[in-house]
């Protein structure tokens, strides 16, 4: 199965860069409907895109600025907020303009590519690589390969509940995610499960511990704070305590079968923490993810 970057990530390649500096180059690469980069330098009234090449004038034709742009499925936002960043393309045509050569290029041809040759034919709970795009309330998008954008939604970032993606994910960052589903139109994606199970979490910490965590939520009855993407505990009711703090927390007890962990907070406070966190499974096809432990009768588990 044939591998395609994210967008921008082959820009730069000493290949890439090669190819696009000469004209004969870029020729054989039509010929080869090979993948190449450039970067977009500006969008016309008609939304065609302009992608000067080293060897020539290039430019994208509306139509061919993205998948489903033609269809009506994609807006024309994909096509302008392009400028400025790399585009994927492939070369259609290479055709004479006032004596000078002008490179017609299609960033759609490239992301059908990328469809035809490696997404369409993972399975279900396939592992795969992507870089952090942008970042909404609701969901953090992601490019898996040319460009071609997909949504993780906020509940299945982590199983410790965030108040927005950020806390998790910054804008550039490259992540592993798991494939859901692909209807033909759009890929459905998660992440949680890479990030262990409860008991796998869980049995990084000891009962009379004292630890660092992030507080996540304030309730009436208790505080959450979270002690990894997967593993959060519950602390009795602090006052000054609030969301986004770091806390010192003595771990009182461990209990797999309710999957509960009760905490005390010794301290909290307002300080960066650290958003890195561990992947437990980094590659594969995932056919059945159960979080919670085989003792549990509470069942929570993704069946891919």
């Amino acid at each position: 199965m044939k591998t395609f970057l994210p967008e921008g990530e082959l820009f730069n390649t000493g290949e890439n860069l090669k190819i696009i500096s000469d004209i004969a180059l870029l020729k054989q690469a039509m010929e080869e409907n090979a993948v190449l980069e450039a970067e977009a330098e500006s969008c016309n009234q008609s939304h065609d895109l302009f992608v000067p090449l080293p060897a020539c004038k290039a430019y994208i034709p509306r139509e061919e600025c993205a998948v489903g742009i033609k269809e009506g499925k994609t807006k024309d936002i994909a096509i302008i907020s392009r400028v400025g960043k790399p585009v994927s393309f492939t070369v259609n045509e290479i055709k004479e303009e006032n004596g000078e050569p002008v490179a017609v290029l299609s960033r759609r041809r490239a992301q059908e590519k990328c469809i035809s040759e490696r997404l369409s034919l993972l399975k279900n709970g396939s592992v795969i690589e992507a870089r952090v795009t942008h970042i909404e309330q609701f969901g953090c998008f992601v490019d898996i390969g040319c460009g071609i954008c997909s949504m993780i939604p906020i509940d299945s970032i982590s199983v410790s509940r965030i108040s927005h993606p950020s806390d998790r994910f910054s804008v550039g960052d490259r992540i592993l995610c798991v494939l859901k589903d692909y209807d033909g139109d759009k890929f459905y994606l998660t992440h949680k499960e890479l990030l262990g199970t409860w008991e796998e979490n869980a049995d990084r910490f000891c009962a009379g511990e004292t630890v660092r965590g992030i507080v996540r939520s304030v309730e009436q009855y208790g505080i959450f704070i979270e002690l990894a993407p997967n593993l959060a505990g519950l602390a009795e009711p602090k006052e000054g305590v609030y969301p986004g703090q770091t806390a010192s927390v003595y771990i009182k007890s461990i209990n797999p079968e309710k999957m509960k962990i009760k905490l005390i907070i010794v301290d909290s406070r307002d300080a960066p923490y650290d958003k890195s966190f561990d992947y437990f499974i980094r590659g594969g096809v995932i056919k059945r993810f159960r979080y919670s432990p085989e003792c549990c009768p509470r069942v929570i588990e993704t069946v891919f």
